[in-house]
């Protein structure tokens, strides 16, 4: 089967687990390892992307190459295209 993958998507902050073996195992940020990751995502100038503790940092210098809270556009209609013209 599948893996299953559960997100639980809060407006500042993250949880995101995945069933093994019939019970929850949190994916913890691969930055800091801890449990909740800032709900945050930055797009990298190679096409790939961060998310959690990376993306919130990197937002300081490329601001218009990631989204964060980003829970608090949906319902809202709004598209968002980040930029990824900006180098590192």
């Amino acid at each position: 089967m599948p893996p299953i993958v559960g997100i639980d998507l809060g407006t500042t902050n993250s949880l995101v687990a995945i069933l093994r073996d019939d019970r929850p195992e949190i994916i913890p940020d691969p930055v800091t390892g801890a449990a909740l990751l800032p709900s945050a995502v930055s797009l990298l100038p190679d096409g790939s992307f961060v998310v959690g503790a990376a993306a919130r940092q990197r937002a300081a210098l490329h601001p218009r190459g990631g989204i964060l809270s980003v829970k608090r556009f949906m319902g809202d209609r709004k598209s968002t295209r980040l930029n990824s013209s900006h180098r590192t």
